[in-house]
């Protein structure tokens, strides 16, 4: 019987390594999955990359990994916010690393992962520093700049709810990253907050395949936040 149930968010977490890369889903608090990066903390795997769209608050998504020295390098769109102390910091020593990618781009470069695209051309942020050292190409008599896909050694993603195989429901905005991240990983760890029996889920609300999800993890039931942390 296909069982992918762990008890709790720690034991999920408990073999990743030093050195992950690690896609983080959610769009502020929407969709975050607080319970596997508070047991990520907990676990103390450093020198990660951590790929996600915001850091979050202090004792919240990313940015907790960042305050407690775990990560090496963060890759995001919104990098800066009212908790983003411990992050500057850090840059200005010199002991993290930063790439800021347009949010289109990011969930692209995501998106072309899971999907075994190695890298695509897309007009967003030639002629900008972000766009500084990377190829070029003219296409139409426009240029578009190339982009690499994203893949992760893990994903920490968050649903509503999931059978006991892995095909997940999101609710509402929890649909941002989280499906795209879900495909993108070598191991896919899934927060929800239900677990039902096969057969229980409508197949039509099913947004992610059981194929992608090798973990799950059932949470306490929160009131879904929206917009940025804080």
């Amino acid at each position: 019987m296909i069982q992918k149930r762990f008890e709790s968010a720690l034991q999920a977490v408990s073999d990743m390594k030093d050195g992950a890369t690690l896609l983080v889903g959610g769009f502020g608090g929407s969709g975050l999955p607080s319970s596997l990066v508070a047991a990520l903390v907990k676990q103390g795997a450093k020198d990660l990359t951590v790929v996600s769209n915001n850091i979050g608050a202090v004792s919240d998504g990313v940015a907790a990994l960042i305050s407690n020295d775990q990560v090496k390098k963060i890759i995001c769109s919104f990098p800066v916010g009212p908790h983003a102390d411990d992050l500057i910091d850090r840059l200005q020593k010199g002991t993290i690393d930063l790439e800021i990618v347009p949010q289109g781009t990011l969930a692209e470069r995501i998106r072309a992962g899971g999907a075994g695209v190695p890298a695509f051309y897309t007009p967003t942020a030639v002629n900008t520093e972000l766009g500084d050292g990377k190829e070029t190409r003219v296409f139409n008599g426009r240029e578009f700049v190339l982009e690499h896909a994203i893949v992760g050694d893990f994903a920490f993603i968050k649903g509503q709810k999931a059978d006991r195989w892995g095909n997940l429901i999101y609710y509402k905005t929890q649909r941002n990253f989280n499906p795209v991240m879900a495909t993108a990983a070598r191991v896919t760890i899934a927060e929800v907050n239900e677990i039902v029996e096969v057969g229980q889920l409508d197949p039509e609300s099913i947004i992610t395949p059981s194929i992608f999800v090798h973990r799950l993890v059932k949470v306490a039931s929160l009131p879904e936040r929206i917009g940025v942390s804080s």
